[in-house]
């Protein structure tokens, strides 16, 4: 029987739509400019890289203008008595789940985007070799409260997080 495990309940904050947006416009900027100045400075070879530019950038305004929306339908986050739920992605999906017991840090993380936003990133790490779970687009006050609620949850949760 394959079914998907039920999304967690909670959405990620709306400005991470504009968050994700910026992110690609800032790639969008470096992936043309690093395909146009060659073209300024070799003349033999600008029609190539002229034609690459325009190519590159119309893809990457395509995806500019797609990833963000379809990213934010999907991204969802929870965090009960006994485990944090993520769910990601926009291509593909990824589900993870980690039980309190397995919890061995959990930090709230901004960058100059994020505090520019007001929004944060959590990172759940576990025991797990499959890595940690990031709860990206978070309110700032949400992530705040969600790192002090787990800090309080796992200390007082049996379990050796290993």
């Amino acid at each position: 029987m394959d079914r998907e495990p039920r999304a967690p309940r909670n959405r990620i904050d709306p400005r991470s739509r504009w968050y994700w947006l910026l992110e690609c416009l800032c790639l969008l900027a470096i992936a043309v400019a690093a395909l146009v100045v060659p073209a300024i400075i070799w003349s033999g070879v600008r029609t190539g890289f002229l034609v690459a530019a325009a190519s590159v950038g119309a893809l990457l305004l395509l995806w500019t203008v797609t990833m963000p929306f379809l990213r934010y339908r999907v991204h969802r986050w929870e965090a009960s008595d006994t485990a944090v739920y993520a769910k990601t992605g926009w291509l593909s999906r990824e589900w993870k789940v980690a039980p309190l017991s397995r919890i061995q840090s959990v930090e709230a993380k901004r960058n100059p985007l994020h505090q520019f936003l007001g929004l944060s990133q959590v990172s759940v790490t576990t025991a797990s070799a499959h890595g940690e779970i990031v709860i990206q687009g978070l309110d700032r006050v949400v992530a705040d409260d969600l790192v002090a609620e787990l800090t309080v949850a796992t200390e007082s949760t049996v379990g050796d997080a290993t």
